[in-house]
């Protein structure tokens, strides 16, 4: 890498929109796509989606739990997608949720982050609640080469509303911190649900990426919060599942992907 992943991402928002597309291979949608729960129905999902969406979308993100669900087998298939994204021209945000103490956290990042491990990815999201501190083996290993990491700090799900409110300007103050002095857009991230209705905190200060998961399955639109600035918009990588992802063909993955990545721009 040359560049930063901040550098790197707000380039590829310019060339084509903010859309981060969800690798979520569950049983259901594996199901409806007529597809066996099985590696090779998983290996056939994540694949057709990946061809379809490889060239359109900002960022990829699989999910890695539905493929750690099937072992080794699983795992497999994600450490032969990611490279594959990667070569096709697409970002690979990993979401793993990963929060541990310092030491082992930046062992979580060398397996996801650093360069010539068979899972490196672009960027990884990661939990702060063993305190924003944990995770400073994680963003030293991201610095280091050129990776990025995306805090959870108010995410959709109903019961995170009273534990992340309590501690949310913590993240966010702590992700201002890790992005300062950068010049261009840095390469600590949050992750906001674009299914809620505000944030309560001034996200234009943060210096660096907002992953907003939500479009689609979850019936989020392109957020919009009040008190954010217009260079917020620039900013926010929206995610979608099963609006882009709501057939086996290739095919109608990548028009279903390319219409969504107009409409969230």
């Amino acid at each position: 890498m040359s560049e930063p992943f901040g550098v790197r991402l707000r380039a590829q928002m310019e060339r084509r929109g903010p859309l981060c597309v969800g690798i979520d291979p569950s049983p259901a949608l594996l199901t409806a796509w007529g597809l066996d729960d099985s590696p090779a129905g998983l290996e056939r999902f994540t694949f057709t989606v990946a061809e379809a969406v490889s060239g359109v979308a900002a960022a990829v993100k699989p999910q890695s739990a539905f493929f750690e669900r099937w072992g080794s087998r699983g795992v497999a298939v994600l450490e032969r997608v990611i490279p594959s994204l990667r070569e096709a021209g697409a970002l690979v945000i990993l979401d793993v949720k990963r929060g541990d103490i310092d030491s082992t956290m930046a062992g979580y990042a060398e397996a996801y982050l650093e360069q010539g491990s068979p899972m490196a990815a672009d960027a990884m999201t990661v939990s702060p609640y063993l305190g924003f501190g944990s995770l400073a083996g994680a963003i030293t290993t991201a610095r280091a080469n050129d990776a990025g990491v995306f805090v959870l700090a108010r995410t959709s799900n109903p019961e995170a509303l009273t534990l992340q409110s309590a501690v949310a300007d913590q993240i966010f103050e702590g992700v201002a911190a890790a992005n300062e002095g950068e010049d261009d857009l840095g390469s600590v991230g949050v992750v906001v649900g674009a299914t809620l209705d505000k944030v309560g905190h001034p996200l234009d200060r943060l210096g660096g990426p907002i992953l907003s998961p939500g479009l689609g399955a979850q019936g989020g639109s392109p957020p919009r919060w009040p008190g954010s600035s217009p260079a917020y918009g620039t900013r926010c990588c929206p995610r979608c599942r099963g609006r882009c992802s709501p057939t086996p063909r290739a095919s109608g993955a990548r028009s279903s992907a390319t219409a969504t990545s107009a409409w969230s721009t």
